[in-house]
């Protein structure tokens, strides 16, 4: 019997990328190493495979677009990045995936941390989420 065609790296980080993701069950969200996952509360991260990657997300506290389309980042296949206009969109997004749990951490520099003008979101970030 053959063997089973084998996975590219690419195959392989989608499927660990593809899901709805949320803070649910105890994920965490950290800006330079302080919690502030009650600024998140109900976040959800949806990631589609298919011809054309797309993603929703939901209670996103105007750090992520609400919609649009995701691409890896490099040839590695463990960094991606967001399309849209909201701060986290176009920075390069690491990930882990350990069974249902999906880590990600990007930076989102200075000149591009205002929100409407107003809030500050430059930071180091760290949300660590729950396969829903």
């Amino acid at each position: 019997m053959p063997d089973p065609p084998q996975k590219t790296a690419e195959e392989t980080a989608i499927e660990a990328l593809t899901g709805t993701w949320g803070l649910t069950g105890g994920g965490t969200v950290l800006r330079d190493g302080t919690a502030v996952t009650d600024l998140y509360t109900g976040f959800e991260l949806a990631l589609k495979s298919g011809s054309s990657k797309t993603f929703t997300s939901k209670n996103n506290n105007d750090l992520f677009d609400t919609s649009g389309t995701w691409s890896f980042a490099g040839l590695n296949f463990d960094k991606f990045m967001l399309s849209g206009i909201k701060p986290a969109a176009g920075r390069e997004i690491s990930f882990t995936r350990n069974n249902d749990n999906l880590i990600l951490t990007f930076t989102i520099p200075a000149p591009n941390a205002r929100v409407n003008g107003v809030t500050a979101v430059a930071g180091s970030y760290t949300f660590n989420l729950r396969k829903l």
